[in-house]
C-alpha cells in the first residue's frame, strides 16, 4: 500500500510538471517599445513555452480540459489502483515455512547427541471457489472505476461547455451595452449643440446626459461579468490569468428537435452511471458467494523432513506430512453472509432509483430543451427586430420634432431590454441542450 501511494505521489508531481509546461499554437507577444522602462520583476517565473494567447472552440475547450485538468487526472488513479486489487485477488496464498529443533536432557544426553532438526513447509488450499469468486468480485471493481471515470467525463464536459459559454454570454451583454452608449453619445454629442443655440431645453440635455451614464455603468458591470466567465474557465482549462482566451464558437441558435422517447432509452443504454451501479450490483452478488464460501473450511497440507543425532533412536531420519483443517463448529461466516445480503438489496435499490432518476432527469431536461427554444424562436420572428426598428425610428422621429426625449428614452431602454432578454434566452437554450445531452450521456445532433 506504502508503494501504491508513493507511486501516486510520484505521477501527480508528474503530471503537474507537465501541465505546467505544456503549450500550443500562440499569438506572438508585441515586442517592446524603445525607450519603454524595463517591465517590473515578476513574484513568480514565467515559463516561456506557456501561450499567450489560446484560440479554442467549444470543443478544443473540452479536449483541453479532459487533457489538462489534474483533479481529473488523479480521480483516473482509481483505475490503476482497481487493477491492482483485480491483481491481488489471483494470488495464492505463500507457502508457510517452519524450522523447529528438539533436544532431550535426560541420562546424560546433549544437543549434539540426541538433538533433532525439523523442516516443514504448509500451504493453504482454499476451497469452495473463494479464489475465483474473490477474483470475479475484483474484476467488477475494475470496471466499476472505469465506468465511474467516463461518468466523471460526462458530468464535467458539461460544467465547461457551460462555462464556455458564460464567457461568450458576457460578451454579449457587453457588446449590447458598448452599443447603446455609443449611440447616445453621438445623441447626446448632436443634441448638446442644439441645446447652445436653443433648440432644446436642458432638461432634454440632462435626461440623455444621465442615459449615457446609465450605460456606461452597464458596459463597467458586463465587462467585470466578462472576466469573471473568463477567470473561471482559464481555472477550468488550467490556465494562467497571463494567457489571453479567444473563443471561436460563437453563440449562435441551432434548432434541436430530438424525439424524447428515443432519448429514453439511449439513456439507460448509455449512461455511465447506470453501468456503475449494475456492475456495484454484479460485485455485490459475487461478495455474496465468496461470503458464503467462507462457511466451508480451508484445507492446509504440510510436509517436512526431519534429521536426528548420531546416538538418537534408531529410525535417524523421518519424513513429515500432515494435514491441518479447521472445524466449523462456531463461526461458519454468519454475520459475513447477512451483510453481504444486505449489500445486495442496497445495490439493487439503487439501481433501480438511478434508472428512475436517468428517466426523470431525460424528461426535465427535455421540456426545458422545448420551452426555451420556443422563447427563442419567438423572439426571432420578429419581435427582436421590431425592437430594434422601433429605437430607430423614433431616433429619426426625435431628430425631426416628431418625437419627444421622452419617446426616445424609452424606446431605447425597450429596445435593450429586449435584446437582452433575447441573448438570455438562447444562452438558456444552449445551456439546456448541453443538460439534455448530459442527461442522455451522448451528443445530440438532431
Amino acid at each position: 500500500m506504502a508503494g501504491s501511494m508513493l507511486r501516486i505521489v510520484g505521477i501527480s508531481v508528474v503530471l503537474l510538471t507537465l501541465c505546467l509546461r505544456a503549450g500550443w499554437s500562440l499569438a506572438a507577444e508585441p515586442p517592446a517599445k524603445a525607450g519603454a522602462p524595463p517591465a517590473a520583476k515578476p513574484a513568480m517565473p514565467v515559463d516561456a513555452s506557456l501561450p499567450s494567447v489560446a484560440r479554442l472552440s467549444l470543443d478544443e475547450a473540452v479536449a483541453l480540459f479532459l487533457r489538462e485538468n489534474l483533479s481529473l487526472l488523479m480521480t483516473k488513479f482509481g483505475i490503476d489502483q482497481a487493477k491492482g486489487q483485480q491483481i491481488t485477488a489471483a494470488l495464492f496464498p505463500n507457502p508457510y515455512l517452519t524450522i523447529g529443533t528438539l533436544s532431550a536432557y535426560t541420562q546424560g544426553q546433549t544437543m549434539d547427541r540426541s538433538g533433532q532438526i525439523t523442516t516443514q513447509v504448509q500451504q493453504l488450499f482454499e476451497m469452495a471457489g473463494k479464489r475465483g469468486f474473490r477474483i470475479e468480485s475484483a474484476a467488477f471493481g475494475a470496471k466499476t472505476a472505469e465506468a465511474n471515470f467516463e461518468d466523471t467525463i460526462r458530468q464535467l464536459s458539461f460544467t465547461v461547455k457551460d462555462a464556455y459559454y458564460r464567457v461568450q454570454l458576457a460578451q454579449r451583454r457587453l457588446a449590447l451595452a458598448e452599443e447603446n452608449r455609443d449611440r447616445f453619445a453621438r445623441i447626446l454629442e448632436v443634441n448638446t449643440i442644439r441645446f447652445k443655440k436653443g433648440y432644446i431645453a436642458e432638461v432634454d440635455l440632462i435626461r440623455i446626459r444621465l442615459q449615457v451614464v446609465d450605460f456606461q455603468s452597464q458596459v463597467i458591470q458586463a465587462i467585470q461579468d466578462a472576466e469573471n466567465a473568463r477567470a473561471d474557465l482559464r481555472v477550468l482549462l488550467n490556465l494562467r490569468p497571463i494567457v489571453e482566451l479567444v473563443l471561436t464558437t460563437e453563440m449562435d441558435y441551432r434548432r434541436f428537435e430530438p424525439d424524447v422517447n428515443a432519448l429514453r432509452t439511449v439513456a439507460l443504454e448509455s449512461r455511465a452511471d447506470i453501468r456503475v451501479k449494475r456492475l456495484t450490483q454484479a460485485q455485490r452478488m459475487a461478495d455474496l458467494k465468496l461470503a458464503q464460501a467462507y462457511k466451508y473450511p480451508d484445507v492446509t497440507f504440510g510436509g517436512g523432513y526431519a534429521v536426528q543425532g548420531p546416538r538418537g533412536p534408531d529410525n535417524q531420519q523421518q519424513v513429515l506430512l500432515n494435514m491441518g483443517v479447521p472445524l466449523p463448529l462456531f463461526n461458519r461466516n454468519q454475520g459475513g453472509i447477512v451483510q453481504a445480503e444486505v449489500a445486495v438489496q442496497q445495490a439493487e435499490v439503487d439501481l433501480r432509483r438511478t434508472l428512475i432518476q436517468v428517466e426523470n432527469d431525460v424528461d426535465v431536461a427535455y421540456i426545458n430543451v422545448v420551452q426555451s427554444r420556443r422563447l427563442v424562436e419567438a423572439y426571432r420572428a420578429g419581435v427582436l427586430e421590431d425592437a430594434r426598428s422601433t429605437l430607430t425610428i423614433v431616433e429619426r422621429a426625435y431628430e425631426r420634432g416628431g418625437a419627444t426625449i421622452l419617446d426616445l428614452l424609452d424606446a431605447a431602454r425597450t429596445s435593450r431590454a429586449i435584446q437582452q432578454s433575447y441573448i438570455e434566452a438562447l444562452y438558456s437554450y444552449l445551456r439546456n441542450v448541453f443538460l439534455l445531452e448530459s442527461a442522455v450521456g451522448r451528443e445530440i445532433t438532431s
